[in-house]
């Protein structure tokens, strides 16, 4: 409340008498100077908390505050990836050690398949299907999906079980599909470090989760249905997918379509 109690005092204000249209007019000076919805929001239920402090003190009878209107909340759009932030992204793992081809064929596998990555730490060999090119995902709620892996994904997790997978696991047996320096299932902090690495070598920033949502929105920049994209990421309502319609038309109108639907167009399928 130091910010309201210093205008009140710069206005010659005092919070005992100060009424509806002086808070009102506190709320406008917060917003010329730049707040956004959320933390005009925060400023009001911030004042009406103040006045009802203030009100069960018997400092005053009534709560000026009530008569605002919280803003609505402006809404944030996921951060995505373009197809070529992708690529450059993944291209610059080194691929001269079984780390690499590890984090080279986990990091295509979350894109390719828009995985969470709880989902990504979970994944077990017995949760992948070559024939099919299709993974199992344990999803939130114990909830399964089949998602389908595209053909890079799959020539990464061919080289990663073939070169890489046995020797970071050593003469030790585990279920888990990656495996960190202990021969033990890959953590999410290892991930998340991981990806913190890769992102100074490419010079792509962004979180694991990006990729996933670049994955939902590149679909349905190629024409992919809602529904189907739905399934995919393994959302329970389809109005949590819906964000990625408005990301498409705010963040990835600047790329053309047909640039798109032949960059990378395997690992949609």
């Amino acid at each position: 409340m130091t910010l309201f109690l210093e205008w009140l005092e710069s206005m010659s204000l005092s919070p005992e008498t100060v009424d509806a249209d002086g808070c009102v007019r506190f709320i406008i000076s917060r917003s010329d100077n730049g707040s956004l919805g959320r933390t005009l929001a925060k400023d009001i239920a911030a004042l009406r908390s103040f006045f009802r402090y203030m009100m069960l003190e018997r400092i005053r009878l009534d709560n000026p505050a009530d008569m605002l209107e919280s803003p609505t909340r402006e809404k944030r759009l996921p951060r995505v990836l373009s197809p070529e932030q992708v690529d450059c992204f993944l291209n610059a793992i080194p691929s001269n050690s079984s780390y690499g081809i590890r984090d080279r064929a986990l990091f295509e596998l979350i894109y390719s398949c828009g995985l969470r990555v709880s989902e990504a730490v979970s994944l077990s060999l017995s949760d992948i299907y070559f024939s099919e090119k299709t993974l199992l995902v344990h999803g939130k709620g114990n909830k399964e999906r089949m998602v389908p892996f595209g053909t890079e994904a799959e020539r990464c997790l061919a080289e990663y079980l073939d070169k890489a997978r046995g020797a970071l696991l050593g003469n030790r047996i585990s279920k888990a599909l990656f495996i960190n320096n202990r021969g033990t299932r890959l953590s999410r902090k290892g991930i998340w470090k991981r990806f913190q690495e890769i992102e100074i070598l490419s010079g792509v920033t962004g979180k694991v989760h990006t990729l996933r949502h670049s994955f939902a929105t590149h679909l349905l920049a190629g024409g992919a249905d809602l529904r189907s994209v739905q399934d995919l990421l393994g959302h329970s309502d389809v109005s949590t997918t819906q964000v990625y319609t408005h990301v498409e038309d705010d963040a990835l109108q600047m790329y053309h379509t047909d640039i798109f639907d032949n960059y990378r167009a395997e690992d949609e399928m």
